[in-house]
């Protein structure tokens, strides 16, 4: 059993910040196999892309859209994931998600994530 709930959108001015937070709740197959989760996002008519990335071992990856803006962090032990997003752009306008893989951050195409919370809306203006 495997469940990710995102919280933390909203609309905000360009420049503005905003802190995703994505809590997991987990089984402890789940727990033993995942390797890596990340941050998605999907803007209206577009395909959905990877943001950002972080392993078991605290290594991580950016899109290079949003290095020096977004950060992504952990705490094992709330479970949750969280994503720190600064100097917001009308183009960060998005759907965020945030998912779950048996695999690393060296692949960060959604097919590599098999699970998947229900989104949070951000907007840019």
């Amino acid at each position: 059993h495997v469940q990710l709930v995102e919280s933390g959108g909203g609309s905000v001015q360009a420049g503005g910040s905003l802190r995703l937070s994505c809590a997991a709740s987990v089984d402890t197959y789940y727990s033993y196999s995942s390797n890596s989760m990340g941050w998605f996002r999907q803007a209206p008519g577009k395909e959905r892309e990877g943001v950002t990335c972080i392993d078991r071992n605290l290594n991580t990856r950016y899109a290079d859209s949003v290095k020096g803006r977004f950060t992504i962090s952990k705490d094992n032990a709330k479970n949750t994931l969280y994503l720190q997003m600064n100097s917001l752009k009308p183009e960060d306008s998005a759907m965020y998600y945030c998912a779950a893989s048996f695999g690393y951050c060296n692949n960060m195409a959604p097919g590599a994530f098999g699970y998947w919370g229900q989104g949070t809306q951000v907007t840019v203006s």
